[in-house]
């Protein structure tokens, strides 16, 4: 069967948006207490924490995916 090169890079994109959105979506809200780490019982901050480490690496990603695109 003969791979279609079109195609691959669509259902990359789709895969690599739908990576993006849901980092984003657990990751906001991590940080708005919605949900947590199960292991970490009371502790709101580390929640928090890692929420916002998500939400800064993922927007680095995106800005380093788009960098790398145009060069």
């Amino acid at each position: 069967m003969v791979k279609k090169p079109g195609l691959h890079k669509i259902l990359g994109f789709v895969a690599w948006i739908t990576g993006i959105i849901v980092s984003l979506s657990v990751a906001f809200a991590m940080t708005e207490g919605t949900i947590g780490l199960p292991f970490a019982g009371k502790g709101v901050y580390i929640s928090v924490v890692a929420g916002w480490v998500v939400i800064l690496t993922t927007l680095l990603s995106i800005l380093l995916s788009v960098i790398d695109y145009f060069n």
